[in-house]
């Protein structure tokens, strides 16, 4: 089975008496290592599917399957647990906590895991200089650029080496050069480290660093 797998996957939601599907009989194949772009317009329900894929949202209808476990039938315990194993994420606006610094930014990701990770430190400054910040590690999300707190956000979800990450819209809050950088940076972690991107994107030229484009319109894969 491939490293990522739905089938009729379905997302309804719910205003009184009214109804709205988001999601309609997605089913789709992602193979590790894979760079995989979902393109399409704002309300197309591309975040909507991220969030189902990654186990964040619960489908109405329909199974996901990571690494041949089938997410949306487990325990929200032993999903968040799952997550947190293999999963990393990277948003639009950072998500950075301002009173830490980039290097403490990057290690609560370590400290966030239930078993004890000896030298959480050292391995955070080691990912930071893999993203290219080791003479910014010490500073403080207000003192960086967004290009370099989105740096410091792909690195925060690489430091546990999980099998995918989830990307919604990684550059979306950046101008179209500094975007460039950040897919750069991207295609090179994924070469180095092998890890399966997964990327939401309105942007057709931020779809073309992937390897496999999705297009999705009106809750569809068209």
């Amino acid at each position: 089975m491939s490293l990522i797998h739905t089938n009729g996957l379905e997302r309804e939601y719910f205003n009184g008496e009214n109804s709205f599907l988001a999601l309609k009989d997605i089913t789709l194949s992602i193979e590790a290592g894979e760079i995989v772009s979902i393109l399409g317009p704002s309300g197309c329900g591309k975040s909507t599917l991220l969030n189902c894929l990654s186990g964040i949202d619960t489908p109405t209808s329909g199974d996901v399957f990571i690494n041949e476990k089938h997410l949306n039938r487990m325990k929200d315990m032993e999903k968040t647990e799952f997550r947190a194993g293999n999963m990393g994420f990277v948003f639009q606006f950072f998500n950075l906590i301002p009173v830490l610094n980039a290097s403490e930014n990057v290690e609560l990701a370590l400290l966030a895991q239930r078993e004890k990770i000896p030298d959480t430190k050292n391995r955070s400054d080691r990912m930071l200089e893999l993203v290219g910040l080791g003479n910014r590690k010490r500073h403080y999300p207000a003192q960086l650029s967004g290009g370099e707190r989105q740096r410091v956000s792909i690195a925060r979800a690489l430091i546990h080496n999980p099998k995918i990450v989830w990307a919604d819209e990684p550059t979306g809050a950046l101008d179209t050069e500094t975007g460039a950088r950040i897919m750069d940076l991207i295609l090179k972690l994924n070469r180095e480290k092998g890890q399966t991107f997964v990327i939401v994107t309105h942007d057709e030229r931020i779809a073309r660093f992937s390897n496999r484009i999705m297009r999705m319109d009106s809750g569809r894969i068209i």
